[in-house]
């Protein structure tokens, strides 16, 4: 068995990037990312990002992604997530990384499920100021943009908004989480230290979707890595 070989929780963003680049740092190997897509419209729940892009982020670092669909339920969610880290489990990998930052509810869900399949949970990121974490993404050299937004918090030119030291300070002055840890907002990471291959994105536009939450979306409709041809 391989003990250094992780899973990574995966939902395209900064967060879970930023917390596999960590794992990494510290010495494991983070084998397959995991991703789960909305058995309806076959893109991110939270993030609206399809299939395939996240497929292409996937292949941009060059590491297997294993991508299950879910529903909107959070009972059956909890039992396809258990049942995702349970055929993880089965291939020998014990560990998956998590991008938590200070959300003690989440954290504990995560802990709880992760102790009843019988794998270890990895929060690199956890208690960690968020503003700082903001900050060192981008420092670090790591290219994400804005593909989600709450509506009551931000108009449609805010999705596609590069994050960026501006960025920060702007969601700093306005009191809004940095990293968007209270569901404010979501991003797409398209380049980075840990990436083989950077994404472009051609052609795109914001998209208002409404339900319990109205939210903007960012619908990419052309993308392409840097060495190939658009999708």
């Amino acid at each position: 068995m391989d003990n250094l070989a992780v899973a990574s929780s995966w939902s395209g963003g900064k967060d879970s990037c930023l917390a596999s680049y960590k794992a990494m740092r510290q010495g494991y190997r983070v084998k397959n990312l995991l991703n789960f897509i909305s058995r309806e419209s076959r893109r991110g729940c939270f993030h609206g990002i399809e299939n395939k892009l996240m497929q292409m982020q996937a292949d941009a670092l060059g590491i297997s992604l294993i991508q299950e669909e879910t529903t909107a339920d959070m009972q059956e969610y909890e039992k396809e997530f258990k049942m995702a880290i349970a055929k993880i489990k089965s291939s020998g990998i014990e560990r998956i990384v998590f991008g938590d930052i200070y959300l003690d509810e989440h954290k504990e869900w995560v802990d709880r499920v992760c102790s009843e399949v019988g794998v270890q949970p990895l929060e690199p990121l956890w208690n960690q100021p968020a503003v700082d974490l903001a900050r060192e993404f981008v420092r670090l050299g790591f290219k994400a943009i804005i593909v989600s937004a709450q509506a009551d918090k931000f108009d449609q030119n805010f999705v596609g908004k590069e994050v960026n030291a501006d960025l920060i300070d702007e969601l700093v002055s306005r009191g809004i989480c940095p990293c968007g840890e209270n569901g404010e907002f979501h991003t797409f990471v398209l380049d980075g230290p840990i990436f083989k291959n950077k994404i472009e994105i051609l052609e795109s536009e914001p998209v208002l979707k409404k339900g319990f939450w109205d939210y903007w979306f960012l619908d990419i409709k052309k993308y392409r890595l840097s060495e190939g041809s658009p999708s």
